[in-house]
């Protein structure tokens, strides 16, 4: 059953991929000066983003407690860092949606940020570019470079934390340009 978790976490860690890129082409394309794309998008989840938002926060932190309550890998240090950024936003996003609340949508985005930014560093001791510290050492059996998981070739746990964390951002972001008061005939 935990292989099978495993894959299946890794499997909507690659969608989740698919629908950051989707989003980012469609910012993009706005910049080029093409709305229609965007503003689709925009008009598609009208609402619910906050509710996107909590359910990829709510899946991010389930993996991670799953992770390590279930298949016991010991989180490291920086595992811990990225911990801290996104635990708060599973709770913070379901009180502002159901609150229907965009406004605090612009509070929360420092948390996502910094989160993807542990995630890249993550990644990068734990392909070996950057080399770990001696805290990382001390931290979890292996330190921060030990890949619990390699699912498709490239899923691990930082790419799964740092995919979770774009997607937070992004829809954040949408949250917080909706809630200014900003709708999507205003902006065409």
């Amino acid at each position: 059953m935990t292989h099978e978790t495993i894959v299946a976490l890794a499997a909507l860690g690659v969608a989740g991929q698919v629908v950051a890129g989707l989003l980012v082409l469609a910012a993009a394309l706005r910049l080029a000066g093409l709305r229609g794309p965007l503003e689709g998008l925009r008009s598609a989840i009208w609402g619910y983003e906050l509710w996107l938002a909590f359910a990829v926060a709510a899946v991010a932190t389930g993996g991670s407690l799953f992770f390590s309550e279930i298949a016991h890998f010991v989180p490291c240090e920086l595992c811990w860092y990225q911990r801290i950024c996104m635990y708060p936003l599973a709770i913070v996003t379901l009180l502002a949606a159901l609150a229907n609340d965009h406004r605090v949508a612009r509070y929360l985005l420092p948390l996502p940020f910094v989160g993807a930014g542990v995630s890249v560093y993550h990644l990068l001791v734990e392909n070996g570019v950057v080399k770990q510290t001696q805290a990382c050492l001390v931290s979890a059996p292996g330190g921060c470079a030990v890949k619990w998981i390699d699912e498709f070739g490239y899923v691990t746990i930082p790419t799964l934390a740092l995919t979770g964390f774009l997607l937070l951002a992004e829809l954040l972001l949408l949250a917080a340009t909706e809630g200014s008061g900003a709708t999507v005939a205003e902006d065409a």
